[in-house]
C-alpha cells in the first residue's frame, strides 16, 4: 500500500484545523487536512439545530490574525446564529484558498507512531495512508454527540434527531407532537424555536440549568465601526485576560456579601444581557456557599416573575450550585413555558423507562410523539480524540493511557506520543474561554514550536513525564475549591456513563496560561525530551 508523505497531517476543518493549515502552509510545509464533513465548519457544520447560536460576541468569535478579514466581514447580530458562523468559515476558506488541501468526507481511523522513522502513519476509512512528521488533532471539544441508549430506541416509528447531528435538510415541526430530552445549552436554545410551530412540545428535563437572557440584537455599521477602531485593544484584552473575551466586564471586584441583598440583586438585574460578564460580577460566587445562595435566590425570583405556573417555575429552578456548570444564554427560554403548547416533564422524579413505537414511557406515564429530539450533549473534550486508534511509543494506545482520565501536558501534547499535538485539548483553558481566542493561541504555539524543531533539526519532541504529571496535578489542584470541579457536568465527563470523572479544562485563565506556554517556548522547550537528527549532530 503506497503512502502519501506530508509534513503535517491535521484532523478537522473547523476554526482550529483551518488556521493550523494556513499557518503551516504559509511557512512552506506540505499540509493535509482530513475532514469528515462535506465542507468546512467543524462544530458549526454539524450543530445546525433550530436556535443554534454562539454565546460569545460575534465580533470576537472570529479570527484576529487578519485585519482585512476582521473589517470586511459584516456580522448581522450581536450573537451569531449557526448559519452566519458557517457562512463566515466558508468565506475564510475561499479567501485563503484552503479547500485545495482539505480532503472531505473522510475519517481518520488510525495514527501509529514509528520510533525508527519518527513519523506518524495515519490511515483513513477511504483506504488512504499518510506518513507525517507532525500529527495534529484539531477535532474540537464538542464534536462527538452523546446519544442516549434508552431501551427500545430503535422501535420508535417517528422522527428521531440529535441536536449535534442535525439533518442538512429543513425539519418541520408544524402540527407535530415533539418530545425534547435535555435542557442543557442546546436544549435551551432549541426549545423556544421548536415551540413556535409545533402542535405540542413536551420537555423531558432531568436537571434544570441556570440561564440568562442573551440580549441578542441586530448590529449596524455604526456599532461595527466603533469596534474596528478598538479592535487592537479588544484583541489584546482577549489574549491577556481570564475569559478570552476582550469586551468582557471585569465585574465589581468585590464579594457579593459586601452588598446588601437589594444592592446585589440590582447589580445582577442590570447585568442580565451582558453575557458571560455575569460570571465575573463578584469574586466569591464560584466557591462560597453563602454567596452562591444569594445568586440562586436572584435566579429563583427571576423565574417566578417570568413563569406563570408555580409548579412549572419550581421545576425550572436549578438544584445545583450556580457556578458548577456552564452558564447558558437564551432567548425567551423561561417565557416559552407560558405557552399553551409547552409542558415540562420532570424525569428525575419520573424517569424514562423506554422508547415505544409511538413515543416514550416513563415509570408512571406514557407520552405519544411524532418526533423526539435528543439534546443530550457531547462526549466532551476527549470524545473525538479517543475515537481514533492512536498508538505511540512502545505500542502504547492513547486510550489505555487515558483509562483513568486524560493526561496531557498543557492540553497540547501527551508523553509517549512525540510530535502529536491537540488543539484545545484536556488540560487547556478551552471551553472555559472564548474558544476562538484559545484556538488561535494554541495554533500559533504549535506552529512556532514545529518551526523551532525544523530550524534546529529536532526530529521528535516529547513532553517529559514528570512535567506532564506536574501539569495534570496543577490543573486538578487549582480547580478543587470551586463548585465547577465538584458537580456533575460534562467538564468532568459526568454526562457519559463509564467515563472517568476528571476535571478536564484548565481553570487558571487564558492570559496566565498563555504566559506559561510562552515561557516554555522561550526556554527552548526545556520541559520536553528532544531527539535530534543524528547525521546533523555528527556533522556538527
Amino acid at each position: 500500500m503506497s503512502k502519501k508523505r506530508v509534513d503535517s497531517l491535521v484532523v478537522g476543518a473547523g476554526f482550529s484545523g483551518m488556521y493550523m493549515l494556513l499557518r503551516m502552509r504559509n511557512r512552506g510545509l506540505n499540509v493535509q487536512v482530513i475532514e469528515a464533513g462535506t465542507d468546512v465548519g467543524g462544530t458549526w457544520y454539524w450543530n445546525r439545530y433550530p436556535g443554534a447560536r454562539c454565546d460569545v460576541y460575534s465580533v470576537e468569535y472570529c479570527y484576529s490574525f487578519s485585519k482585512e478579514l476582521q473589517e470586511e466581514y459584516k456580522w448581522p447580530e450581536r450573537y451569531s446564529a449557526q448559519p452566519d458562523i458557517l457562512k463566515y468559515l466558508k468565506h475564510v476558506a475561499d479567501k485563503f484558498d484552503l479547500k485545495k488541501d482539505i480532503q472531505f468526507e473522510t475519517k481518520v481511523t488510525d495514527a501509529i507512531y514509528d520510533e525508527n522513522t519518527e513519523l506518524w502513519t495515519v490511515k483513513t476509512n477511504t483506504g488512504d495512508v499518510y506518513e507525517a512528521r507532525y500529527f495534529v488533532m484539531a477535532t474540537g471539544c464538542l464534536s462527538v454527540p452523546r446519544t442516549p441508549k434508552f431501551k427500545g430506541m430503535e422501535s420508535f416509528q417517528g422522527e428521531l434527531y440529535h441536536t449535534g447531528k442535525w439533518p442538512h435538510h429543513e425539519v418541520s415541526f408544524e402540527g407535530k407532537r415533539v418530545g425534547v430530552i435535555g435542557t442543557g445549552s442546546s436544549g435551551i436554545q432549541a426549545i423556544p424555536v421548536i415551540a413556535e410551530t409545533a402542535k405540542h412540545v413536551s420537555v423531558l428535563q432531568r436537571d434544570p440549568n441556570f440561564t440568562i437572557p442573551a440580549g441578542n440584537h441586530n448590529i449596524d455599521d455604526a456599532y461595527l465601526q466603533d469596534i474596528y477602531k478598538r479592535y487592537d485593544e479588544i484583541r489584546y484584552n482577549a489574549r491577556t485576560n481570564y475569559t478570552g473575551v476582550g469586551m468582557s466586564d471585569n465585574g465589581t471586584g468585590k464579594s457579593i456579601k459586601d452588598y446588601s441583598r437589594e444592592e446585589a440583586f440590582k447589580i445582577m438585574e442590570e447585568s442580565l444581557g451582558r453575557g458571560f460578564a455575569f460570571n465575573t460580577l463578584f469574586t466569591d460566587i464560584g466557591y462560597d456557599k453563602e454567596a452562591d445562595q444569594i445568586v440562586r435566590e436572584f435566579f429563583f425570583e427571576m423565574i417566578d416573575k417570568i413563569v406563570n405556573d408555580p409548579k412549572t417555575a419550581a421545576l425550572l429552578k436549578p438544584r445545583t450550585h450556580f457556578a458548577d456548570r456552564r452558564l447558558c444564554l437564551d432567548t425567551n427560554y423561561f417565557a416559552t413555558y407560558n405557552r399553551d403548547n409547552v409542558s415540562l416533564v420532570d424525569v428525575s422524579d419520573d424517569p424514562i423507562v423506554e422508547f415505544t413505537p409511538t413515543g416514550i414511557k416513563t415509570e408512571n406515564n406514557e407520552y405519544e410523539f411524532d418526533m423526539i429530539v435528543c439534546a443530550t450533549g457531547y462526549d466532551a473534550m476527549t470524545g473525538a480524540i479517543s475515537k481514533v486508534n492512536i498508538v505511540g511509543k512502545g505500542g502504547e494506545k492513547l486510550t489505555d493511557k487515558w483509562e483513568a482520565g486524560p493526561r496531557m501536558y498543557l492540553g497540547l501534547m501527551s508523553h509517549g506520543f512525540p510530535n502529536m499535538f491537540a488543539i484545545t485539548g484536556p488540560g487547556s483553558p478551552s471551553v472555559l474561554t472564548n474558544m476562538v481566542s484559545s484556538i488561535e493561541q494554541h495554533v500559533e504555539w504549535v506552529d512556532e514550536c514545529t518551526k523551532y524543531l525544523d530550524d534546529n533539526n529536532i526530529t521528535a519532541l516529547n513532553p517529559k513525564l514528570e512535567e506532564e504529571d506536574k501539569w495534570v496535578e496543577h490543573v486538578t489542584e487549582i480547580a478543587k475549591p470551586l463548585f465547577i470541579a465538584q458537580g456533575g457536568s460534562w467538564y468532568l465527563g459526568a454526562n457519559v456513563p463509564g467515563k472517568p470523572r476528571v476535571f478536564m479544562p484548565y481553570i487558571g485563565g487564558l492570559g496566565p496560561y498563555s504566559k506559561i506556554c510562552d515561557e516554555i517556548a522561550n526556554s527552548g522547550y526545556q520541559t520536553f525530551e528532544k531527539e535530534q537528527n543524528t547525521a546533523d549532530v555528527e556533522a556538527a
